[in-house]
């Protein structure tokens, strides 16, 4: 049987063809089911296994051809393995750009809309300056205003740029190529852990992020890092970062940080001082110049290799730098113009309302009057506190017309914020007395009107003299020179306390008082500020005063705000009452309480002021240049160890104004002092009704006409003899 045969009978189609052999043969060939059905491809049938006939030589069979198709098979096989690995690669590939597309889309869902997105605004910063223009605080939650770039010393922003972004100006808001530099230098431990942030990714972070560590947020700062870096030009990038970027100590912005580390502006700092700032934002707490000088000097040094590698600065200059490095200012005195600065924002808003953009602040603080003041005062305590029982203390210094020149709250604002010579509402003792005073002589006394210093009962209340002792007939002049208590009651009854207070108010106490019988000894609280600016009244000629701290508010392109322009109500003290009472004023320094504090050369005037139990302690004194107020006393309002208002208090308000003065020309007392009036043998010392004043106790005020006092209620003996 040939081979076509035994094909036929096994069903099998044959797939050599013979030469005599045609298509329609060899369709025949295939049976029936066989065939494909109507739709269905041709399946080819598997062969059974046979025998595989040899090939001879001439069809390349032998041992040498069945070595040749097993290097072939091998080699299909390693194309397979390696098709097969990149395909799955690739597939990987596909689904982990997915997954990422999918993670960021998410992330960038949770973020503003692109073309809503906007830099929020830099919270307003205050500068708040001194007279002759200087700094003497920042307020705001930044601590500084905002700089240009255009402002600063070129090598202040190359700073950061070395040492925390080399490839600024290179990358697109993301630097692949630093990323993996730290992310090699991490791994093999090289100089601690890095990070791969840009600049542009860690003001994006500070602009619209928080601090925490997480994958979402590392996201989120990509995505707005790319929207940075098409919506602004590089050097708009770097001068938001050096507004923004935190330094520690509530310092944000270079102006901020260089101001609370070197105290001096942005526009000032050396080399040395702009590598330690570039350094100092990696870690501020760790790395602050005021609290781990060492830290911040080695970290200040890489800055400036990095610089100077980078070729930002030359290598002479980097000696240098290297050689004297930056050192952070002490802070001078325990920081009293914080208490002026704190009053300037407790009355900013009355003038310009809520403030939207930064805003320079023109006050009438002198820094010389303020630093001696808070010297005088700090060196006292120091000398005496602990003996005398005494913890603090406030100055108040201001010109007549009520311009402060300087504020001192407290002892040490480091410890203590609170403004005891604005917020502090003490009793002011005999201090009061003087408004006791000039309601008698409006109601026609006079310095020279006789009263009985002797013992006196109110309802059951019998105050007496400081030294238990009584003089008898005295002068009103020699009442107030000695502080008598006594004949200061019996005037506020003569006289009615509810008129005293009406007194008080018109000259600037705005604090609630008592028209009570111990109101003549001063017994109803008021604060420093408002009994120092009620004095200035004795010091101007009499022209009603409002204390006042700002003189003009500038907006960051200069734009005037705010000027002040005049102040007070006018006269509230007539000239010949003003004449009295700054005689009785004088005499106090000449031959009373206040005689050891005298100013060579000057009129002064001054009143001492102790409350019971030694709780308070005043001295309040003037001349036509200066009037100010020392107060002394313990916040939890026990008592002292005797300390009279014409002690201590005086000691350092003689001090302070003696310093103060040096250098002036001396002037005296507005409306000249008053040297007594035409008497009569039954006049008590009053003025006689219809009589001017005589020629030296006119003011520039002169030119109106003189008002008699207005009638008065007289005793029995008075009407029957006169007054």
């Amino acid at each position: 049987m040939n081979d076509r045969t035994r094909r036929a009978e096994r069903r099998e189609p044959s797939f050599e063809r013979d030469r005599g052999d045609s298509r329609d043969d060899f369709d025949m060939r295939l049976s029936a089911d066989d065939r494909p059905t109507r739709g269905q491809r041709p399946q080819p049938r598997q062969e059974e296994h046979r025998e595989v006939p040899r090939r001879d030589k001439r069809s390349g069979g032998g041992k040498g051809g069945a070595g040749n198709g097993g290097g072939r098979r091998r080699g299909r096989r390693g194309r397979s393995l390696l098709g097969g690995l990149f395909y799955w690669t690739m597939v990987l590939g596909l689904w982990c750009a997915i997954g990422l597309g999918g993670l960021i889309a998410y992330h960038a869902a949770q973020l503003p809309p692109i073309n809503q997105l906007t830099v929020p605004k830099r919270p307003p910063n205050i500068a708040i300056l001194a007279a002759d223009g200087t700094l003497l605080a920042n307020r705001g939650e930044t601590g500084g205003r905002t700089v240009t770039i255009g402002e600063i010393p070129p090598y202040l922003p190359k700073a950061f740029v070395a040492i925390e972004d080399r490839r600024f100006y290179e990358h697109f808001g993301i630097d692949p190529i630093g990323l993996s530099r730290a992310v090699v230098n991490n791994l093999r431990g090289r100089g601690g852990l890095q990070g791969g942030s840009t600049l542009t990714q860690q003001l994006a972070k500070n602009l619209f992020l928080t601090q925490e560590r997480t994958a979402a947020r590392k996201i989120q700062e990509a995505i707005l890092a790319l929207w940075l870096e098409r919506t602004y030009s590089k050097d708009q990038i770097l001068e938001l970062y050096l507004n923004r970027v935190y330094f520690g100590s509530g310092a944000y912005g270079v102006e901020a940080a260089a101001q609370r580390y070197f105290n001096k502006s942005a526009r000032s700092v050396t080399v040395a001082e702009a590598a330690m700032l570039a350094g100092l934002v990696q870690a501020p707490s760790r790395l602050a110049p005021n609290r781990n000088p060492d830290a911040a000097e080695k970290r200040a040094q890489l800055v400036i290799a990095a610089m100077a590698d980078q070729g930002l600065i030359s290598q002479s200059t980097a000696k240098t730098a290297i050689v004297a490095p930056a050192e952070a200012a002490e802070r001078v005195g325990a920081g009293s113009v914080n208490y002026a600065a704190d009053y300037v924002m407790d009355v900013l808003d009355d003038f310009i309302g809520a403030v939207e953009g930064d805003v320079t602040v023109l006050t009438t603080i002198d820094p010389k009057l303020q630093a001696s003041a808070e010297t005088v005062l700090v060196e006292s305590l120091a000398a005496q506190g602990a003996k005398q029982g005494v913890s603090q203390g406030a100055v108040v210094s201001m010109t007549p017309d009520g311009s402060i020149r300087a504020l001192i709250g407290g002892r040490d604002y480091t410890k203590s914020q609170f403004n005891r010579a604005t917020a502090a509402k003490r009793q002011p003792g005999s201090a009061f007395k003087p408004f006791v005073y000039l309601t008698a002589l409006e109601k026609g006394l006079t310095p020279d009107t006789i009263r009985d210093d002797s013992p006196v009962s109110i309802k059951g209340w019998q105050p007496e003299n400081n030294s238990r002792t009584y003089r008898g007939p005295v002068t009103l002049q020699t009442a107030f020179a000695h502080s008598l208590n006594t004949i200061a009651v019996k005037l506020n009854q003569e006289v009615t306390p509810r008129e005293v207070v009406r007194t008080a108010q018109r000259l600037g106490i705005s604090s609630a008082l008592q028209a009570n019988p111990s109101l003549a000894l001063g017994t109803s609280e008021v604060t420093p500020v408002e009994l120092t600016a009620a004095y200035a009244t004795f010091a101007n000629g009499g022209q009603s005063v409002l204390p006042y701290v700002i003189r003009e508010v500038k907006s960051l392109n200069g734009k005037v705000i705010y000027a002040r322009k005049g102040s007070g109500f006018g006269p509230v003290i007539q000239p010949q009452t003003l004449s009295m009472i700054n005689s009785m004023f004088h005499e106090t320094m000449v031959s009373g309480t206040g005689s050891r504090f005298n100013i060579p050369g000057w009129e002064v005037g001054g009143k001492s002021g102790t409350t019971q139990d030694f709780r308070d302690a005043w001295f309040v004194g003037f001349t036509s240049k200066l009037v100010t107020s020392v107060w002394l006393g313990n916040d939890d309002n026990s008592a002292m160890k005797r300390v009279y208002g014409s002690g201590l208090p005086a000691d350092v308000w003689g001090k302070y104004m003696k310093a103060a003065h040096a250098g002036m020309q001396p002037s005296p007392l507005p409306g000249g002092l008053w040297h007594g009036a035409p008497k009569t043998i039954f006049d008590n010392g009053a003025p006689v009704a219809g009589v001017r004043p005589p020629a030296n106790t006119q003011t520039a005020d002169s030119d109106r006409a003189w008002v008699p006092p207005a009638p008065q209620e007289r005793n029995f003996l008075e009407r029957l003899f006169g007054g």
